[in-house]
């Protein structure tokens, strides 16, 4: 069975993030504190989520992926000019707010555990690119706590690796 750069198997969402993490390169910087969850390239989250980043790039293009103290991902996000996330408007399950803007949530699928929630979402950013925003919840109840933490998170343009 392939597996992903992280030892995870190859189904549905896990493919399209390996497919990233794949050509993204090597570079995991380390985590700061506070705000402070930071790394180069991921945006701010609040101290609260207890979440850490984990962060590679290339270029105009950032992977992070947002840890819980298990190691465990709370969420995952694709920065980059384009996404190969197309959303399905048949698929809008929820709205919420990231970073001042409106985001639709859009009901996603795991091959082979259909009990899983997956949840994806596009967000415009201010520097021209767009950050694919998802994750997967064993629960409705994990869900919506992940969703919340995903509301925390402020994009500075400044911060931001775009060339």
């Amino acid at each position: 069975m392939k597996k992903t750069a992280w030892g995870m198997p190859v189904t549905g969402l896990s493919a399209l993030r390996g497919v990233m993490a794949a050509g993204l390169g090597l570079g995991l910087l380390a985590t700061g504190s506070a705000w402070a969850q930071e790394a180069s390239g991921c945006p701010e989250l609040a101290a609260e989520t207890g979440l850490t980043w984990e962060y590679r790039g290339n270029g105009d293009t950032d992977f992070c992926r947002a840890l819980r103290s298990d190691g465990s991902e709370a969420f995952g996000l694709y920065i980059a000019k384009k996404t190969p996330f197309s959303p399905k408007k048949g698929n809008r399950v929820e709205t919420g707010h990231i970073d001042g803007q409106e985001v639709n949530w859009y009901k996603g699928e795991l091959a082979g555990k259909p009990d899983v929630q997956v949840r994806e979402t596009l967000l415009p950013l201010a520097d021209g690119r767009v950050a694919h925003i998802w994750m997967q919840a064993a629960t409705k109840e994990e869900l919506a706590k992940v969703i919340g933490q995903t509301e925390t998170m402020h994009f500075p343009a400044t911060r931001l690796s775009s060339k």
